[in-house]
């Protein structure tokens, strides 16, 4: 195939680009404010770190195996386990679902706050609205193109650097800009660290794509760093803008949409129009792109037997129908019913485990000092951040922390239930037989 109509490094990083500003930005920022206060930029960028190590081992990895992909490819490449590979690529596969939920529900929230309504129904029926919207669109084999995605992208990024730049000149010449290094010696910003993890993973999605870009190799590396920089750049930005302009009872009471609230003292009503619209947009082409990733990644693990063929055929052209239907249906039932607090710990917590898992593999296959400390502080960084976390919603969050372990341990079960049912069958015929002797 001719690098004709492949993604270059600018189409290939707005891809990237998409997911996690429409996560960091749009959906986590507002969580994030709530525990860290005016520290929220620094837990965007200790979140960065870990993720960036993360991609750095995801990248070896793929550099030295013959084939190319993410987790699921290279685990079994590399361990030659279908099983561990297996259960790694359903505890993804639910971290998707997690942030397709997480965009959903800051799309609901966004939609809401612009029509003006506060029925407590409006939001979940938007977040349904929205998945279904794009479940509609995957179905008909409708994704944005990387021209497009990268205009979309451009867009984005220019409303939020505008935000981002007048606001903080407006901070500054009122003397309310607070970039919190004080709350370094509270627990906050490390929990807040943890809990905004999710927003960094969609560089991750160009794995899975990587026939569509033109020069994998060369490209996939610069795209997905790119991707990760202009992100934690435009991360910081704002929550250092949202942090200190936005009321705190604003952020304690609507998290989700602090980021339009803050435009208002110098933008005005069309300030924050202009910025829920954006936000609109944003966390709907992430869901798109989320929910079109997802689906194939599906359809993979359907083809190597690691998943039910009961969700889509694996043999079908484009995106298997009943694929795009089964995840956008599982994600709009924690959309609707899950709060924002726990469905971003339970993506986070996912993540967290995957990312964690390819750099200890990456730490494994190591080959020199760059190769060892960069996999070693991802290994480290996931491996304290996943407990911080859990500790974190015990002690603040115990209705969240209570979900996300009923929905993590139901989710593990199932993986075990499907990876070992042969052996749990050959179990019961064994019994069976020994009570009928």
């Amino acid at each position: 195939m001719s690098d004709e109509g492949r993604l270059g490094l600018v189409g290939a990083a707005s891809i990237a680009l998409g997911g996690m500003i429409g996560g960091g930005v749009f959906a986590v920022l507002g969580v994030v404010a709530q525990i860290a206060g005016a520290a929220a930029w620094l837990s965007f960028s200790g979140a960065c770190l870990v993720s960036a190590a993360a991609a750095y081992s995801y990248l070896r990895l793929n550099a030295l195996s013959d084939r190319r992909g993410g987790s699921v490819t290279q685990i079994q490449a590399f361990t030659g386990n279908a099983a561990v590979a297996g259960v790694v690529g359903w505890t993804l596969l639910f971290g998707y679902l997690g942030a397709i939920a997480m965009y959903a529900f800051a799309f609901g929230s966004f939609a809401v706050e612009l029509l003006g309504t506060t029925h407590p129904l409006a939001r979940p029926v938007a977040s349904v609205v929205g998945i279904g919207l794009f479940v509609g669109l995957n179905v008909l084999g409708t994704r944005a193109s990387g021209i497009s995605e990268t205009a979309l992208v451009a867009v984005k990024l220019l409303v939020l650097l505008v935000f981002g730049c007048w606001g903080f000149y407006y901070g500054s010449r009122t003397g309310s800009l607070d970039f919190g290094i004080g709350r370094l010696t509270s627990v906050g910003p490390y929990y807040a660290l943890a809990v905004s993890f999710v927003s960094f993973q969609g560089w991750q999605l160009l794995m899975y794509d990587q026939e569509a870009i033109a020069n994998p190799r060369e490209i996939l590396p610069k795209a997905i760093y790119l991707s990760i920089a202009v992100t934690v750049v435009v991360d910081g930005l704002i929550a250092i803008v949202v942090t200190s302009l936005a009321p705190t009872e604003v952020i304690l009471r609507n998290p989700e949409t602090a980021l339009a609230v803050a435009a208002e003292p110098f933008m005005g009503q069309v300030g924050f129009t202009l910025v829920s619209a954006a936000a609109i947009f944003s966390t709907g082409s992430a869901v798109n792109g989320t929910l079109f990733s997802a689906a194939y990644f599906t359809k993979g693990m359907v083809g190597d037997g690691l998943f039910p063929d009961a969700v889509g055929r694996a043999g079908t052209d484009g995106v298997p129908a009943r694929t795009v239907v089964v995840l956008g249906t599982v994600a709009a039932g924690f959309a609707a019913v899950g709060s924002l607090q726990g469905i971003t710990s339970f993506g986070s917590l996912a993540f967290m485990a995957v990312f964690g898992a390819m750099s200890y593999l990456a730490f494994r296959e190591r080959e020199g000092p760059v190769s060892t400390v960069v996999p070693a502080f991802g290994v480290v960084g996931t491996g304290i951040l996943l407990p911080v976390l859990l500790y974190h919603l015990a002690t603040n969050e115990p209705g969240t922390f209570t979900t996300v372990v009923v929905a993590a341990v139901a989710v593990v079960s199932v993986e075990l239930l499907y990876f070992e049912r042969e052996t749990i069958r050959d179990g019961l015929h064994a019994v069976e037989e020994r009570f009928e002797s």
